[in-house]
């Protein structure tokens, strides 16, 4: 298995990195930043259909809470009722996450490439790639690839609270809070709120350890999801407007 990871992911990835390298200037930070947006271009199908998906959620969360509301003491009735709108709104539940686990193995892979393949002093490298012998892990000039960097840690951890920011559940109302039926999605509520803040810290703490190149992958992949979210989030406001727009008399 590990031979399979090695063959299919970890050399193909690590020889794409040397590639970009190898462009002129030879700045492997460059080199990273392409790596990373080539990488979420070959996800970005999976990555636009886990956003929809999470905003679809978000979006009926009011007709959940009726459903909540009209079923208080009714679980059974209340999972056919749920099922029945994610049906009717076309919305799979898991595809909000299935996405993630699918990109899981490239993530590892991807932190082996940049923890262990840039340190390496023998580089698997293909026979019709140049070989550039030692890499510079100095990154435009001044960040060094190979050791921590706290002010990167900071920087994506920001990035991180605002793609969290995104999909935060809004609070119940009052009258479902007051009979009692919104006990799950304050539940949820809190959970979110707690992550909000807890993804950015573990961001930190886990980003103050970690190689600077990898935390430039991180902050870039990052940004490259909060600009999708946006194109895609602006895309149905412009579709929601155009189908409740009112007609012309003339």
């Amino acid at each position: 298995m590990i031979e399979f990871f090695k063959t299919i992911l970890y050399e193909p990835l690590l020889n794409l990195l040397v590639i970009f390298y190898n462009f002129p200037g030879h700045d492997l930070g460059v080199a990273i930043v392409i790596l990373t947006i080539v990488i979420k271009l070959i996800f970005i199908p999976l990555s636009i259909k886990s956003t929809r998906a999470q905003k679809s959620l978000r979006d009926i969360q009011p007709k959940l809470d009726e459903i909540k509301k009209k079923y208080p003491d009714q679980k059974e009735k209340q999972a056919k009722a749920t099922m029945n709108l994610y049906k009717e709104n076309k919305i799979n539940p898991a595809s909000s996450c299935l996405p993630l686990l699918v990109q899981l193995p490239v993530l590892i892979v991807v932190y082996q490439v940049f923890r262990v393949g840039l340190t390496s002093s023998s580089l698997p490298i293909y026979s019709f790639i140049q070989d550039p012998g030692t890499l510079n892990l100095v990154a435009f000039g001044f960040l060094k690839l190979a050791e921590p960097n706290l002010i990167l840690a900071v920087i994506t951890a920001v990035l991180q609270y605002l793609q969290v920011n995104v999909f935060s559940s809004k609070k119940p109302s009052r009258v479902l809070a007051k009979q009692g039926v919104a006990k799950d999605e304050n539940m949820m509520t809190i959970m979110n709120s707690q992550m909000k803040y807890m993804m950015p810290i573990l961001t930190i703490f886990i980003g103050a350890t970690l190689p600077s190149g990898l935390m430039l992958y991180w902050l870039v992949s990052l940004l490259f999801s909060l600009v999708e979210q946006k194109i895609i989030f602006g895309y149905s406001k412009k579709i929601e407007v155009k189908k409740y727009e009112p007609k012309s008399n003339n």
